[in-house]
Order: C-alpha cells, then sequence, then structure tokens
C-alpha cells in the first residue's frame, strides 16, 4: 500500500482542482514536533529521491494564484477563494492538486518525490538554492496552531543537534536550524481548522533566496481541510495523481530490481509529455 493516495485522473481542468472527494487519501507522515524536519536536511536511509519535471507531470496545470491579503498572501482556504479566480503566474509555471492542498510550483522548480520500501514518503518542491517541503496539519477551531509550536520545534532542533533560533516573519514566528554549512527555515501559517508548514533546507549560502522562494509558495497555496473530525496537528491526506503515482511505482520498482540484480542493466525509462513510459 502506497502511503500517499492516488487521485482519479480526469480533464486537465479537473486535476488542477481541489479534490472533494477522497480516493484512497493516506495520510502524509509528519508531526509537529520537529525531529521529521531535521530529517529533511538530510535523505533518510533507505530513500531515493526521483525529479519530475512540471511540464511531463499529470496533474499541473498553468498556475492560476489568488490575490495578496492584508498578511501579504495566503495561503488560502478553498471555502473562501477559487483558484480559477485569481492569477499569480508571474510566480509558478504550474500548479499540483495533492487532494488537501494545491500548491504552486515555481518556475525554476521541480517536484522531487522522496521513496521508500513502501513507495513514495515525502514530496518536496526542489530549486536551485535547496528544496522546500510542504505539510498541512489539522488544527483547533481557535487557530494559533503554529505559534504555539514554534518554541517547541526550537527545541526539538536543538535537541538534534543543531544551532537554532527564531525569527519574525510575515506568517509570525520562522524557526531557523543550521548545522555546517546547510540551514533550514520552517515557516508556518495558521488558518481555519487547517495549519500549512513549509520547511526550506539548503545551503547556508542561499538560505535567503530559498526563504522567499518557500515564503511564495505558501502565499499562493489553497488547502482544503475536509469535514472529517481530525486531531490536532495531524496531517491532511495526500492524494497524488494517479498517472504520477504509478511513474513513481515504475520508477521505485526499477530501481529495486537493479539492486537484487547487480549484474543486469534495466532499459532506461522516460516520461513523455502526455504522461507515457518508454
Amino acid at each position: 500500500m502506497w502511503p500517499f493516495g492516488k487521485k482519479s485522473e480526469g480533464s486537465a481542468k479537473d486535476a488542477a482542482e481541489v479534490a472533494s472527494d477522497n480516493q484512497n487519501p493516506v495520510a502524509q507522515s509528519a508531526v509537529l514536533q520537529e525531529s521529521d524536519a531535521t530529517a529533511e536536511m538530510k535523505q533518510a536511509p533507505g530513500t531515493t529521491d526521483s525529479m519530475y519535471s512540471l511540464e511531463t507531470v499529470p496533474g499541473a496545470e498553468d498556475a492560476e494564484m489568488p490575490r495578496l491579503t492584508k498578511s501579504g498572501g495566503g495561503p488560502f482556504d478553498v471555502e473562501d477563494a477559487h483558484p480559477d479566480q485569481y492569477d499569480f503566474s508571474d510566480f509558478a509555471k504550474a500548479r499540483l492538486n495533492l487532494g488537501s492542498v494545491l500548491l504552486p510550483i515555481p518556475h525554476e522548480g521541480d517536484i522531487q518525490v522522496e521513496m521508500g520500501p513502501q513507495g513514495p514518503t515525502m514530496l518536496h518542491v526542489a530549486t536551485q538554492f535547496g528544496r522546500v517541503t510542504p505539510v498541512a496539519f489539522a488544527a483547533p477551531t481557535s487557530g494559533g496552531l503554529w505559534e504555539s509550536s514554534a518554541q517547541e520545534i526550537r527545541e526539538g532542533l536543538e535537541k538534534d543537534g543543531l544551532e537554532a533560533d527564531v525569527e519574525r516573519g510575515p506568517w509570525g514566528t520562522e524557526v531557523i536550524g543550521r548545522t555546517g554549512d546547510m540551514e533550514m527555515r520552517i515557516i508556518g501559517a495558521d488558518g481555519y481548522r487547517w495549519m500549512l508548514r513549509m520547511t526550506a533546507s539548503g545551503p547556508a549560502e542561499h538560505a535567503q533566496a530559498l526563504a522567499h522562494v518557500a515564503r511564495g509558495i505558501l502565499a499562493r497555496s489553497f488547502v482544503s481541510r475536509g469535514e472529517d473530525p481530525m486531531p490536532a496537528g495531524q496531517a491532511l491526506p495526500v492524494t497524488l495523481p494517479s498517472a504520477m503515482a504509478e511513474q513513481i511505482r515504475a520508477a521505485y520498482q526499477q530501481q529495486t530490481a537493479a539492486a537484487q540484480n547487480p549484474g543486469e542493466v534495466p532499459g532506461a525509462q522516460g516520461i513523455n509529455p502526455d504522461g507515457s513510459t518508454n
């Protein structure tokens, strides 16, 4: 069973709209305690990364993003704003429907899928400055989940051996962790019954540029919380477009076969613009 669910294929417009159904949704593994965020600075053992250009990933659609708000941007709730009413194509080349999150992809960014023995485990937006990892969480109606978690996250980073600090950003507290020449910035924004978090990690020399990209993604994202009751801090379900999920499955199976049979050279598998493989 794949940790990510698959969204049924449909028209390009349907693929770009926030899903209202829950077809095989599986919650993304993530908790507010930042042992998981620390792991994002280095690839987890037993995992591999696969890169997908948004020009070839099914489910990516021309960017149509929302207007700015008093906080300087989103993230936006689909109950309050419809994605098709807005355009931020100056920032994003495409948007990817993950079911609970409609994610804008920067012009110079691509989707990176981290894979483990059970399949895809985490999705990143890879850029020339580093990568940004989005995760949406259920939150109480009273809000404030991000601010109440920031200090705990900072303490968790320090416990993991990172130099940790906090700064003020457009949405409030931003937590920064540093180790060696790497830097991580964790940015959170509260919505109604949800919280969206971006973890930006990469070389310290590009930290400010990556933070700018992460804030841009956060400001242009849509969240679909759904009506199902969930405990605060639980990651919202994530679904992948089915064609993308099948490509990832095939790639992982090929990698596994190659590892088990090092003497055999499997045929190369490419991804065509129509989503087919060769």
